[in-house]
């Protein structure tokens, strides 16, 4: 394979790929800088570009050429946009120099990296993140700008990534695109499964992720309320300012039985996963959760709202339900049964062994990203 030259718009990612202890940390971050790390190591010429944190204007990361933009913050409202968030990104994306540049989450900034690669005749890879990516009403994208520009920016990519089959059918039916479906990679942490015997007594329930509406932590503190023989982590933060995060969180800090953990180092993630029982997901809606992957890397079965192309249900990998008793019934199914829990658990390290792993997943992403540079002719 030839060497692919690729340029990830990332801008949130500094963290992530600095160590995880600062900036904005979380499933998209991973993914990028697992990526990235991966094709750098492969021998490919990998750039980052991420917001201003700091950091020197260009550095090396394992291997991945790191450019900055600007500050999240800088600018005057209603100005900024155009610089020097745009203006920014335009300069960025020329000193990368890719053959092929990609994205990965529905924002106005999809639009802009479109519109410059289609100008420059270098070709433009975009992955969805979430299923609200997949659907024409674009409901978590508050002003017509951000849906208008995102949408020009799906329609003008040279190659479209899902994460699952029901994002791939919502691409089809809503803006008539096809995609190609790759599962996310999950990287194992090495470390030998856990036994039922060995995990937490009392049997502790995990929840992990950021504290905003969406996710529904109150579910989870529902049922904390009704099993107080179990133990409840919650690993997250709200967002800044956030009236729901503060309420929901003194509501959390009032039950014996639950621990908030705060935003979490992602070396010390290992060690939650592995001493619970299941992790509870209680979000509406969801992409392809990363904490989905961390959970069953380490055989820990999920008890979800969500289940994303029905694996939970259809592959033994724990339970789904709508409501508090049915995703309290999940639970104690696991908790009753340590036969019920090993095969949930036998499953799940199955499934994401087969599925998930970087060794299987990142061939496919440099398969489309080898195609996708070797689909244009450039012009320099």
């Amino acid at each position: 394979m030839s060497v692919i030259n690729v340029c990830f718009v990332a801008h949130s990612a500094y963290g992530e790929m600095a160590g995880g202890r600062s900036g904005e940390i979380g499933g998209i971050q991973r993914q990028q800088s697992l990526m990235a790390r991966w094709l750098a190591r492969r021998g490919h010429r990998v750039t980052m570009l991420t917001h201003d944190e700091g950091q020197p204007a260009e550095q090396l990361i394992a291997g991945v050429r790191m450019l900055k933009l600007h500050r999240k913050s800088a600018g005057l409202p209603g100005l900024r946009f155009f610089h020097p968030r745009w203006t920014a990104l335009l300069s960025g994306l020329a000193r990368a120099d890719a053959q092929v540049y990609y994205h990965n989450n529905a924002e106005y900034i999809t639009g802009q990296v479109a519109l410059w690669c289609r100008t420059n005749h270098r070709p433009f890879v975009f992955s969805t993140a979430h299923d609200w990516d997949c659907e024409p009403a674009l409901v978590h994208l508050p002003s017509w700008r951000e849906r208008r520009l995102y949408t020009y920016g799906l329609k003008n990519a040279d190659r479209v990534i899902s994460q699952t089959a029901t994002q791939a059918r919502l691409l089809r039916e809503g803006f008539g695109l096809s995609s190609t479906v790759i599962a996310m990679p999950c990287p194992l942490s090495g470390l030998p499964p856990v036994a039922f015997e060995q995990r937490a007594v009392p049997p502790r329930v995990l929840w992990v992720g950021r504290i905003v509406e969406n996710k529904r932590l109150e579910m989870l503190l529902d049922i904390a309320e009704q099993a107080p023989d179990l133990r409840f982590d919650v690993a997250g933060t709200p967002e800044v300012g956030s009236s729901y995060g503060a309420s929901v969180l003194v509501r959390a800090e009032r039950l014996s039985n639950v621990t908030v953990h705060g935003r979490v180092a992602r070396e010390r993630m290992p060690s939650l996963y592995r001493a619970a029982l299941c992790l509870c997901c209680t979000a509406t809606l969801e992409g392809f959760p990363n904490t989905f992957l961390e959970a069953w890397s380490e055989g820990t079965p999920i008890v979800s709202t969500f289940d994303p192309d029905g694996l939970i249900v259809s592959r033994g990998l724990g339970s789904a339900g709508h409501t508090v008793p049915e995703l309290l019934a999940g639970i104690r199914r696991l908790s009753d049964s340590g036969d019920a829990w090993r095969l949930a658990s036998h499953n799940s390290r199955l499934h994401f062994a087969g599925t998930h792993d970087p060794e299987i997943v990142m061939p496919q992403f440099e398969r489309v990203f080898a195609e996708a540079q070797a689909g244009r002719v450039f012009e320099t």
